[in-house]
């Protein structure tokens, strides 16, 4: 998966337990379980701003380079709920500002943003961070390559912390997402 440039920063496969860093922003501990797998977290209702369970860490200082951050999503139920989605979400001075989803829009599931249409159960999420903007990239199951969905702005560095989160879940019905193979690597 990586060539001779890129240097890894953090790994953590999510398998049985949580690496040192990770911290929970409004957890739910009955909500979310470490399997032999990766990490299973409930799909809850609630929007960006008072998602449970987001699991954060520090974001690599985006001023001294580029990064790639990576993750492995999968939905262990169909996603039925309007928005209902999972992903990477990037927080600057303790507020959201960019996420890198899957997520159910009418019917349909796309990668956010870009809305590319995103039919596989599994997906490789890829987000490329520099010191002033955001390239989102994904990998369908089954697919070789990454595929960029859209670029963008990233406002200054500002205590980054980035998360891998779930919301807009149903209130009725258990929806959980597979998170594995997270990685931080320096471009």
């Amino acid at each position: 998966m990586s060539n001779e440039n890129e240097q890894s920063i953090f790994t953590d496969d999510l398998k049985n337990a949580l690496a040192d860093g990770w911290t929970w922003l409004r957890e739910h501990p009955t909500y979310w379980r470490s399997t032999q797998e990766g990490l299973d977290i409930r799909v809850e209702p609630g929007k960006a701003e008072d998602v449970q369970n987001a699991l954060l860490r520090p974001a690599p200082d985006r001023s001294q380079g580029t990064y790639a951050i990576e993750v492995d999503v999968l939905n262990h139920t169909h996603p039925i709920q309007q928005y209902e989605q999972a992903g990477i979400t990037w927080y600057v001075d303790g507020k959201p500002v960019f996420k890198l989803v899957k997520e159910l829009i009418d019917g349909g599931l796309f990668i956010i943003p870009g809305r590319k249409e995103m039919p596989t159960q599994s997906v490789r999420l890829r987000l490329i961070v520099t010191a002033n903007s955001w390239e989102a990239q994904y990998r369908p199951e089954g697919e070789s390559e990454f595929q960029t969905a859209e670029t963008g702005d990233l406002p200054a560095p500002n205590n980054d912390q980035l998360s891998i989160q779930c919301y807009n879940g149903p209130e009725e019905g258990e929806h959980w997402i597979r998170f594995s193979n997270f990685c931080i690597e320096q471009l």
